[in-house]
């Protein structure tokens, strides 16, 4: 049995699925790369906040379907298909929760959390998900699932919070 691959910084470079599909070196930190992946999300789309929605929406989807085979390839290099320190599944959800979100600090912060909660957790079905969809996609799809909780639970606590 062979065991995966510790990706590090040749790893990383070796590739240009490796880079991207690794965070740009956040799915290299030892402790929680999911947590630094998702981090990374922030930036990337505060850089394209500007731009018309529909044009958000084209790149978050673009990144969606060019991260199944960065992912796919990234994951039969290191042995494992889903292995931890592949986090441009999470740089896209997380890029997918925040445009569902008010633009300030505090929001953020909570659709941070809540995308994180989700993910970790895996709720039904994601689990099920995960377990079933293999290869890039699947990597990609149970993120994408844990991100629409994380949506659902921001609108219902928007929504409350009004009420209030």
């Amino acid at each position: 049995m062979n065991l995966p691959t510790l990706p590090n910084i040749n790893f990383l470079l070796r590739h240009p699925a490796h880079f991207f599909a690794l965070g740009f070196g956040t799915g290299l930190a030892k402790k929680a790369p999911g947590t630094f992946g998702t981090l990374m999300g922030l930036p990337l789309f505060r850089l394209i906040f500007p731009l018309p929605e529909l044009v958000q929406w084209f790149i978050i989807g673009t990144f969606f379907i060019v991260g199944v085979p960065l992912c796919g390839v990234t994951g039969q290099h290191l042995g494992a298909p889903d292995h931890g320190s592949i986090v441009w599944d999470e740089i896209v959800a997380m890029m997918l929760v925040l445009m569902f979100t008010p633009y300030t600090w505090i929001w953020w912060i909570a659709a941070f959390l809540l995308f994180r909660l989700f993910d970790i957790w895996k709720p039904f079905p994601i689990r099920q998900v995960d377990a079933k969809l293999k290869g890039g996609f699947g990597v990609m799809f149970d993120d994408i699932l844990a991100a629409v909780y994380a949506i659902i639970s921001l609108k219902i606590i928007m929504l409350v919070s009004t009420k209030v």
